[in-house]
């Protein structure tokens, strides 16, 4: 890899630069909270995935795999917990904390086997 620099003081700071396909990506929670903890606790693979410009696509692809593997727990833990319609229809106010607590619950295995790891 062929590196320009500028020179800021008395330091040469490398001139990096997106490419366009990797500007226009809108990144939700899971995304974002994948590029924190790499910044944070990973950062030489951090920088790693900067300089190759394969950190947009690396944080879209988590947070796809996120958002899908979310949804099928979702499913699976309701299915589990006979969480379904006949309960919607029978006690709503029972149905949405049953649903809150599972969408909660899945969205903590997701952080922790997906983002966090």
């Amino acid at each position: 890899m062929n590196l320009e620099y500028r020179k800021s003081g008395d330091y040469l700071i490398p001139n990096i630069k997106l490419s366009p396909e990797n500007k226009n990506v809108n990144l939700s929670k899971y995304g974002r909270a994948r590029e924190k903890y790499l910044r944070e606790n990973k950062p030489s693979y951090f920088q790693h995935l900067v300089m190759t410009e394969q950190i947009t696509s690396h944080l879209a692809s988590i947070e796809n795999e996120a958002k899908e593997y979310e949804e099928l727990l979702i499913k699976q833990i309701a299915e589990q917990e006979n969480v379904n319609e006949k309960l919607k229809a029978r006690n709503q106010m029972e149905w949405v904390q049953k649903m809150n607590n599972i969408k909660n619950r899945a969205e903590e295995i997701v952080l922790n086997e997906l983002i966090f790891n």
